[in-house]
């Protein structure tokens, strides 16, 4: 029997897929999300020894898989396409690590112990730089000498497996106007939007690192540079300031309670309103900054755990950005279920609003089936 895994290791969580190949098309078996695991690799191993047992495949006949395949953050440059991991592979996927520091390590170190343990299996690495490789070259500029972008110090963007799979997905629910000015929201504990056109990626809030654009859970969103400065002037080293930005900013460190959006929701705290108003005003902002992109926008688009989950946040974001002709209907969007596709505007909207629940999973099963069958 040919089962296939896929791996999506975050910093404080570890998504798997099993999926079979149903007549050349990945069918989906189980799945499961592991919060905090506190060893990745055995919680694996033993959520896979239980998925094949019950598939009466237990010791001692237990099966490896037969390919696996991870979400991988950072690809750079080097990286455009889902790629079979070798040794070379791996060698520059480390050396990409440090402008990933929460994903990059957590994947990679699953990625070779997974090699240790299945010696036999195919691995291969899917990436969320790829997609927005369609960006134009002006794009991906930042104001800085044209040798450190030769260098690679560039706008990359990220979320790329889930704008993917939310792209493969709008002509479904909106037509004609899936090929038009796209904005998708993909709003979780790491957030960004991605403007699409055709539904190519135009332009990101996330640049050279998942640090930038919109503010989120624990990461701090765009920054000046100059606050950097002067933090190193006041005897920040890099470790200290990565836990700052990374691990201690964002709604929490702005809440001072909490990253997660349900937990600020429900508290009547000051401190965590104003953590939720900043992080709409930040969405705002960067909305207009998108639209602008793309020269307007036909339709917005919710993702991912805050977009899919938080009706009150898709509530307040349309209400802030009503001048651009959007109007929610407030009892569909009271009423839309997360695992639900669903178009949440009026019919007298200018743009489109939707909902659609995002899957990197099945974009890794989909690159496993056609890597394998090349």
């Amino acid at each position: 029997m040919a089962l296939f895994l896929t791996c999506n290791a975050g910093s404080s969580s570890l998504k798997l897929a099993l999926y079979q190949m149903d007549s050349g098309v990945p069918r989906r078996l189980a799945a499961t999300n592991l919060d905090h695991p506190v060893d990745p690799t055995a919680a694996l191993q033993h959520w896979w020894d239980g998925q094949t047992a019950a598939l009466g495949l237990s010791a001692p006949t237990a099966i490896a898989p037969t390919a696996i395949a991870h979400r991988v953050v950072h690809g750079g440059d080097q990286f455009t396409q889902p790629v079979v991991i070798d040794s070379a592979v791996m060698a520059t996927l480390w050396q990409l690590a440090p402008l990933a520091p929460l994903h990059q390590p957590a994947a990679l170190d699953l990625i070779e112990a997974l090699a240790k343990a299945f010696p036999t299996t195919t691995q291969i690495a899917c990436f969320d730089t790829a997609f927005h490789q369609t960006q134009p070259p002006l794009h991906r500029y930042l104001g800085l000498p044209r040798a450190l972008h030769q260098a690679g110090i560039k706008r990359y963007g990220f979320h790329g497996l889930s704008y993917q799979y939310i792209a493969g997905q709008l002509p479904t629910l909106l037509g004609k106007v899936a090929e038009g000015r796209v904005v998708v929201a993909h709003l979780g504990s790491g957030a960004s939007l991605c403007a699409m056109h055709r539904r190519q990626s135009v332009a990101s809030t996330m640049g050279f690192s998942a640090l930038d654009g919109l503010l989120m859970a624990t990461r701090c969103g765009s920054l000046d540079a100059g606050v950097v400065l002067h933090l190193l002037n006041q005897g920040y080293d890099q470790q200290r300031l990565t836990q700052l930005l990374y691990k201690e900013s964002g709604l929490l460190g702005v809440s001072g309670i909490s990253g997660d959006m349900r937990n600020l929701e429900a508290s009547p705290d000051p401190q965590a309103a104003e953590a939720v108003a900043l992080f709409l005003h930040r969405a705002h902002q960067q909305l207009a900054a998108m639209a602008a992109s793309l020269g307007g926008i036909d339709a917005l688009v919710f993702t991912a755990g805050i977009g899919q989950h938080s009706a009150m946040v898709r509530s307040r974001l349309c209400q802030l950005a009503a001048w651009m002709g959007i109007d929610l209907d407030e009892g569909g969007n009271a009423r839309a279920r997360a695992d639900q596709p669903v178009v949440l505007s009026t019919a007298s909207s200018r743009v489109v609003v939707a909902m659609i629940p995002t899957d990197e999973e099945a974009v890794m099963a989909d690159a496993l089936a056609a890597k394998l069958a090349s």
